[in-house]
């Protein structure tokens, strides 16, 4: 992506998170945050981040054990990973919420603190799937610390299958979105809109949005669930999770004009292909169940489970392996957004547009290191601590995490897998030096003295550390 079209660029006037806990973009965070490393929180399927206006960040999701509700919040997103956890609810000894409870999310409506979950009854069998929306009511401004108890059941258009919950306002008015199970539909689940009346009761008009019916959607069960809404560059994009929970689930996207009639299912369209698929290469499978937040800097995070591993012994659903993970959003030129790739365990990773032609990015294709703009996976590296001090760095993309840039005798630079030598531990670092005011840095080689990482026509190569294409702008 051009730097011309960086978030940075119009994430100022772009429209708030739809969201209904307020979001907030870069106010009271320092501006060195840590980099959140993957995976954020492990053992926590269905994660819903999101910054309140009070400055916190606060994470939940669905335990593996399936029996309570928990909340937990920081100050940084990466401060997720080791903060305390609250628990808000158990499940209860007996009746419609003593079994598994799945996928909670929290919304303050009105003043108050709720959180929607699904939950179905214990004992066995067929009827531990009865499942159905419930929500949880705070009795204090502060959500960790004050008093939960149940408000209800939502009232839903049939008496079937239903879970999956995320409400959001716009243009003033609250909606809410879910995934139900409908009769008379071969599907195990598809996605409704209505309006949300009060917490638990919808508006009259019901819309079914999208039913599972492409490839995709149907491999192991026929599945359209876990909506979340981002409403980005005059448009609402949808996400939603297809398949089965193993390593074929995916994102799928639905999208609607700002301006349309949100309850008209004409108003949406949906992607022919999936936006968001297991990768093999960064060892990330079946991500899905997102949701949206900002950084401390206010640039877009997608939030979403997966797992690290393929093979599961078992019902993927009693798997507790799905760890709630986060990476960049980024967009097309056209506004949509950029998925990429589950970008694999490790810090997150940046991606350096070129100070003196910003069509060129730091890539890679395959072992060559270009200057280019191909695919978004192939433009983002990982910095790892070097091992010649406290200031070197190593680079390597999340494509090829084995491999690493290196600085060649002959000026040279190139992608190597480390051979664990002590030649490569040395042409293998480099030392960053950041230009806080320019939102930029340049690599200088600790082999080659006076050199740095530059462009040479197409491609990647050292350059005299004072050239001006050795400077990388942040994106």
């Amino acid at each position: 992506m051009p730097l011309t079209l960086s978030r940075r660029g119009f994430i100022g006037s772009a429209a708030a998170l739809s969201a209904t806990p307020a979001i907030v973009q870069a106010a009271s965070t320092p501006a060195d945050a840590p980099v959140p490393v993957n995976p954020l929180v492990k053992q926590r399927a269905d994660g819903q981040v999101f910054r309140h206006d009070d400055g916190y960040y606060y994470l939940t999701g669905s335990v593996p054990e399936y029996d309570r509700l928990v909340l937990r919040r920081s100050k940084t997103i990466a401060g997720l990973s080791t903060a305390k956890e609250a628990v808000l609810w158990r499940h209860e000894a007996s009746g419609p919420r003593s079994g598994y409870i799945w996928a909670p999310e929290l919304h303050q409506i009105d003043g108050k603190w709720y959180m929607y979950f699904a939950a179905g009854p214990a004992g066995g069998g067929d009827d531990v799937f009865r499942i159905r929306t419930f929500a949880i009511v705070c009795d204090g401004a502060d959500p960790m610390t004050g008093k939960w108890s149940v408000a209800g059941e939502m009232e839903t258009p049939w008496d079937s299958f239903n879970l999956d919950s995320t409400v959001f306002v716009h243009k003033g008015v609250r909606y809410f979105a879910w995934a139900q199970r409908e009769p008379g539909i071969e599907t195990n689940s598809n996605l409704y809109i209505a309006r949300l009346e009060s917490p638990l009761k919808l508006g009259e008009k019901v819309t079914r949005l999208t039913v599972p019916t492409l490839d995709w959607e149907v491999r192991g069960y026929k599945v359209a669930e876990a909506p979340a809404v981002l409403h980005r560059n005059g448009r609402l994009f949808m996400t939603y999770s297809a398949s089965a929970t193993d390593a074929r689930y995916c994102l799928g996207l639905l999208t609607a004009d700002e301006n349309a009639d949100l309850l008209d299912a004409n108003s949406w369209t949906k992607s022919p292909q999936p936006v968001f698929v297991s990768n093999s290469a960064t060892s990330v499978y079946g991500p899905g169940h997102n949701s949206f937040t900002v950084d401390e800097k206010g640039r877009d995070i997608l939030v979403y489970h997966g797992r690290d591993y393929e093979a599961i012994q078992g019902d993927p659903l009693l798997n507790p392996d799905r760890h709630t993970r986060v990476q960049r959003l980024y967009y097309t030129a056209d506004g949509t957004p950029d998925f990429g790739v589950p970008v694999g365990n490790g810090p997150l990773p940046e991606r350096f547009v070129s100070s003196t032609d910003p069509t060129r990015l730091m890539a890679h294709d395959g072992t060559t290191l270009i200057a280019g703009n191909p695919s978004l996976a192939q433009t983002q590296f990982r910095q790892t601590p070097g091992r010649a001090g406290a200031r070197s760095v190593m680079l390597s993309p999340i494509l090829m995490p084995d491999h690493y840039l290196v600085a060649g005798k002959d000026g040279s630079l190139s992608l190597q897998p480390d051979s664990k030598s002590a030649d490569f531990a040395l042409r293998s670092q480099f030392v960053r030096f950041d230009e806080k005011t320019l939102h930029a840095a340049r690599f200088v080689s600790i082999a080659v003295p006076g050199k740095a990482i530059g462009i040479s026509a197409d491609r990647l190569t050292l350059v005299a550390s004072r050239d001006p294409s050795a400077w990388w702008h942040l994106d």
